[in-house]
């Protein structure tokens, strides 16, 4: 791929894998999936190695959403084919399903899980 797709390209195709997925996987996402142009640094992100938000599930007063860093994406798979980044793009909005699904659930799994893997990015940064 010689360019990074545009975010209505992007969106088009977060759409498509949306509509693979199983509706009862929506329940209760009021706010549904929101693809946002900017990119996210994870706060505990270090200069030399940067830690970047592909996406995130967040609930709330006012409901619950997945978003999707356009601009993360565009930083780390510039360059990389459609397929490629269309395997990127599912796989992390799945991610964040599976934290929706878990929230509703009252379970923590993918939480630890993700937490598990931050704690050894932040020992890298030791060595």
């Amino acid at each position: 791929m010689n360019s990074f797709p545009t975010i209505e390209e992007v969106h088009a195709i977060l759409d498509e894998i949306a509509e693979e997925l199983p509706q009862e996987l929506f329940e209760k996402l009021n706010e549904g999936i929101i693809l946002l142009p900017e990119y996210k640094m994870h706060p505990e992100s270090r200069a030399t190695d940067i830690l970047y938000i592909m996406g995130e599930y967040s609930h709330g007063i006012t409901g619950r959403r997945i978003t999707i860093y356009y601009g993360s994406f565009k930083k780390i798979y510039s360059g990389t084919s459609l397929i490629a980044l269309r395997e990127k793009l599912k796989g992390t909005l799945l991610h964040e399903f599976t934290h929706h699904l878990e929230s509703l659930a009252g379970d923590k799994d993918l939480e630890i899980e993700d937490a598990e893997n931050l704690a050894r990015y932040k020992e890298n940064k030791l060595k």
